[in-house]
């Protein structure tokens, strides 16, 4: 086609893009008055066809031309049907309405004389996949599969496209009824064929396996053919191993069938399985060699194990593991740690006691740069773990947790826990085990693991002395985790009696240790504290005077809970008699015993898009059910009857109410918006001896202006002299192009620090509540390495910055290395963090040039206030009740950049700060309101609002922020007074 070789031609021609939509343009036009001539023929059609196709491909839109798409199917020509039909896949979707004017092409092509047209109509159907094609077609895909009519380059592409309909559209696939002809083909004489329908069969085989039972001993009978018997063509060698995808496939689709009853069938299957693993005792030296005969060696022994765990053949490959798990290549360690998953799985003691051997090296993958490895190595120590090994195992996890990647600590946190309940000899060790969890990485620690806890220590009184006196220890702690509030707050207001004639145990001390964390807590912690208040009262009445204190000044906050929970208590504590504060508060009944869904929900970790396990991750007893439902299957296909106990779920301990997987990792995170707006009712009610901390540490603190107001709007806002005001003057510093780079990362969570001809720094930052973790990259883009490379962040007292991962002190050119903090805030910090960058630009020998940089860290207090989001009324009235000075901060200001913000940019800005934003509050669309919780671990949860009006005639701001702290009001005033004046 000379047009369409030119067409292309002038497009590569063309320097600019105006150029080329130009000539687009052009050619679209001539096409459309082409395609109204009635006598435009094939040839015609197919070049215009074709010129449209390119203009879609390059990502132009094309609206017209599909009937003749649809006109070239039609043709009794190769090259005119064939780019119909490429037309027609690329261009219409599988939901699109012309797709259902192809089938009578598709079915007439495919019930044609002509191979070539079939072939072409069974690419469409299998890339288009229409929900109609695999209802209307898929019997005549499924007829040029079995039909002996056709060869077998044809039927192979048949058994692959029902393939791709049926994991489109399982249930318009008539699997069952199909299943004895497609069992058939897999004797194909075409190993090409034969292939493609054993990708078939093993898709099919896992949903309806007593369908397909009948593709036994014909997988058998081909692996012995191919290498038993030597029965294939030079073509399908691959580095000296017969059709190895073929070998996989079969291997693979016989892990989900019960042993073969036949002896023949079987004794063949035996000989297979030996030759693969005797010729897998030398390591080829070739790598694609290598990998093909892995594929094969692996899926050999997964069948081995499947068939008989305690056969001699499973002996030999545990050598071979064990070689597996210290190779090089990092798919064979993967590989080897799966499959001793695998054998940990059948519980079978010859197998768990080799794995034992291998302990050590298993517990150093935990270590292995590959996540993916680390994954592995986790689930194996999780399979193979017993009473014998329990403590070295879980020792083992505790301490790799504390430096390990966040997306593998939830699952880490999950296994322990149900690793120290399973096989705890003593109690006491279980509760130490989940205290350590708790400190180590409370915030994955969910629910379920708590409330266990606390169930198991109600249910066993010689435990409860021990629990009460440890945790007690716990609470102690400065850096105690609000989940140990919560055990702590259950248990002593249970058995705090036990322990209160032990020294420092004493009521008053109990009561001091819980309600010293009290203002750090969640609204839903302090309404489960006041609970065990009350139990104190009717343990301990000698601290009946100090608990009556605190319920006396929880009557009044604005959490209803913990409003009508105080109240309640209080009108309790205070009846004449006790009788009813006796009966309210009796020791609770043991509870029942219940299943847990941590095992259950590690279980459903598989990705579905996978081929089904025949086993599951968590050794012989969380294979219990799968073993019994497998069992029950087997005996099914084999007829034979089976008269069994109904089959029951592992239990791992004591009961508690029990929640899906899903709560589980929902648990773990608290969605922002949620529990976090109860907490700003709880900071708004400060104590009087709060009050006075916070005065002296006002007093303490950097002196920030404050505008004098003189009248107030409905919000508590002034009317201000705009005139008397002057611009403010940017603060930052370090250079024009670093204090540039700064300042975007005020409101952004990654971004560059700085950047030369030699030297690129980068940062990328995730915080959560107080808690986060910075990441500072250096590059190098100089053709010199960089060598006595160091750097050291300065920070506000109030930031606790812990290194996680050092930098190496050479940078070799063209190269990037990352340092790694884990950060902490203390309480409210002023912008004052400094990185101290020193360097050798050169080989540190003859040709150094020193280098040292300062530039600012963009640590703030607004990187650590979550958003929330509030009805405008409950501001409205929250606002009030913070009232004005000390808790207020304003200030009257004109912008840097001489022109004020549009509504749309500052809201932008006050949500890069961290801060909800708040609507229908204000009548006046000048303003902006927003709401967020400041998280720090010395103030707990503090509640920040703020209010910022513009005023166009003036070119003017008032910004006006109401905290519950009275130095968090400055220092989150001063931020946002900043990044709203400089634009940012």
């Amino acid at each position: 086609m000379r047009g369409l070789t030119i067409f292309i031609a002038d497009l590569r021609n063309c320097r600019a893009r105006e150029l080329e939509e130009k000539r687009i343009n052009k050619e679209l036009s001539n096409i459309r008055t082409k395609f109204k001539d009635p006598k435009l023929i094939g040839y015609q059609k197919k070049k215009y066809v074709a010129k449209l196709l390119y203009m879609y491909i390059l990502g132009w839109e094309v609206d017209f031309g599909y009937m003749e798409m649809v006109d070239l199917l039609s043709s009794d020509k190769y090259t005119e049907k064939q780019i119909g039909y490429l037309a027609v896949t690329l261009m219409l979707g599988e939901n699109a309405d012309l797709s259902r004017l192809i089938l009578n092409c598709l079915s007439r092509d495919m019930q044609g004389n002509s191979e070539i047209f079939a072939c072409l109509a069974l690419h469409a159907i299998a890339n288009v996949g229409s929900k109609d094609m695999a209802v209307q077609l898929s019997g005549e895909v499924q007829q040029l599969l079995v039909s002996g009519n056709h060869t077998s380059f044809v039927r192979k592409k048949a058994a692959l496209c029902l393939l791709r309909l049926y994991r489109k559209f399982p249930e318009a696939f008539q699997a069952v009824d199909w299943a004895q002809k497609i069992i058939f083909m897999m004797d194909d004489r075409d190993l090409g064929t034969a292939l493609a329908v054993a990708s078939l069969v093993l898709a099919l085989a896992q949903q309806y396996p007593d369908a397909y039972f009948g593709a036994v001993p014909k997988a058998v009978n081909r692996l012995h053919r191919v290498l038993i018997e030597k029965d294939f063509t030079s073509e399908y060698l691959y580095y000296k191993i017969p059709v190895p995808w073929l070998q996989v496939k079969l291997l693979r689709l016989l892990q989900y069938f019960p042993s073969p009853g036949e002896p023949q069938v079987f004794r063949k299957l035996n000989d297979v399985l030996v030759y693969i693993i005797q010729n897998s005792a030398e390591v080829p030296k070739n790598v694609q060699h290598n990998n093909a005969q892995n594929a094969i060696l692996f899926e050999a022994i997964n069948l081995c194990i499947h068939l008989d765990p305690l056969s001699d053949l499973v002996d030999q490959t545990l050598v071979l593991l064990g070689n597996f798990i210290v190779a090089k290549e990092t798919n064979s360690r993967y590989l080897a740690l799966e499959t001793m998953c695998h054998l940990a799985a059948t519980g079978a003691r010859n197998c768990l006691d080799a794995l034992r051997v291998h302990q050590e090296t298993i517990i150093i993958s935990l270590k292995d740069k590959d996540i993916s490895v680390r994954r592995r190595a986790l689930d194996l120590l999780y399979s193979m773990c017993d009473q014998n090994n329990v403590r070295v195992i879980v020792a083992e996890l505790l301490q790799y947790l504390q430096i390990a990647d966040f997306a593998i600590r939830e699952e880490m946190v999950l296994k322990i826990a149900i690793l120290a309940e399973k096989f705890a000899m003593e109690y006491s060790w279980y509760v130490d085990v989940v205290l350590q969890l708790i400190t180590i990485a409370g915030e994955f620690v969910s629910d379920d693991i708590w409330f266990r806890v606390v169930q198991i220590i109600t249910n066993n009184e010689v435990l409860q002395e021990y629990a009460v006196a440890t945790i007690l220890g716990a609470l102690r702690s400065p850096n105690c985790h609000e989940t140990t509030i919560k055990v702590g707050g259950c248990i002593l207001g249970e058995f705090g009696h036990l322990i209160a004639n032990m020294p420092g145990c004493s009521p008053i001390d109990q009561f001091t240790a819980l309600h010293s964390k009290f203002p750090t807590c969640s609204p839903q912690t302090r309404a489960l504290l006041l609970t065990t208040y009350i139990k104190f009262i009717n343990l301990f009445p000698e601290i009946k005077h100090e608990i009556l204190a605190v319920f006396k000044l929880h009557r009044s906050v604005l959490d209803v809970e913990l409003q009508q929970r105080a109240s309640e208590y209080l009108a309790l504590a205070t009846r004449d008699t006790e009788e009813l504060l006796q009966t309210v508060c009796e020791e609770m009944p043991a509870y029942p015993d219940r299943e847990s869904a941590l095992l259950s929900a590690l279980n459903k970790r598989i990705a579905d898009t996978e081929d089904k396990r025949t086993w599951v991750i968590g050794g012989k007893d969380a294979n219990t059910e799968v073993a019994k439902a497998k069992a029950i299957r087997d005996a099914a296909i084999a007829a034979a009857a089976a008269n069994g106990a109904p089959i029951g779920r592992q239990r791992i301990g004591g009961g508690g109410k029990l929640k899906s997987f899903e709560d589980v990792l929902q648990e773990t995170s608290v969605p922002p918006g949620s529990s976090e707006e109860a907490d700003i009712l709880r900071a708004i009610e400060l104590s009087k001896q709060e009050q006075q901390m916070h005065q002296q540490q006002q007093q303490q603190s950097n002196g920030y202006h404050q505008s004098p107001v003189p009248k107030a709007d409905a919000l508590g806002a002034d009317v201000i002299d705009y005139s008397l005001v002057k611009p403010v003057v940017a603060a930052l510093s370090g250079g024009m192009d670093d204090s540039t780079l700064y300042s975007r990362l005020v409101t952004s969570p990654n971004g560059l620090l700085h950047r030369d001809n030699n030297l690129e720094i980068g940062i990328k930052t995730e915080y959560r509540e107080q808690l986060g973790r910075i990441a500072i990259f250096f590059g190098n883009r100089s053709s010199q390495p960089i060598t006595s490379l160091a750097a050291e962040i300065q920070t506000d007292s109030q930031v606790r910055l812990t290194l996680m991962q050092p930098l190496p002190s050479v940078l070799p050119s063209g190269t990037q290395l990352s340092q790694i903090y884990k950060v902490e805030c203390g309480g409210p910090s002023t912008p004052v963090s400094f990185m101290t960058v020193s360097c050798s630009i050169g080989d540190g020998v003859s040709s150094s040039i020193p280098v040292t940089l300062t530039l600012r860290i963009p640590i703030l207090l607004t990187k650590f206030i979550t958003p929330i989001d509030l009805p405008s009324q409950d501001f409205f009235q929250r606002w009030k009740q913070i009232g004005g000075a000390p808790r207020e901060s304003q200030a009257v200001f004109r912008p840097a950049t001489g022109a004020v913000a549009t509504a749309a940019e500052l809201v932008k800005i006050v949500q890069g700060l961290g801060l909800g934003i708040i609507k229908n509050v204000d009548d006046s669309p000048l303003s902006t309101v927003g709401a967020g919780i400041f998280n720090s671990t010395d103030l707990g949860k503090v509640g920040c609002m703020m209010r910022l009006e513009k005023n166009e005639q003036y070119q003017m701001y008032r910004l006006t922020v109401r905290t519950t702290n009275e130095v968090v009001s400055e220092i989150l005033r001063a931020q946002i007074e900043e990044c709203v004046a400089l634009h940012i």
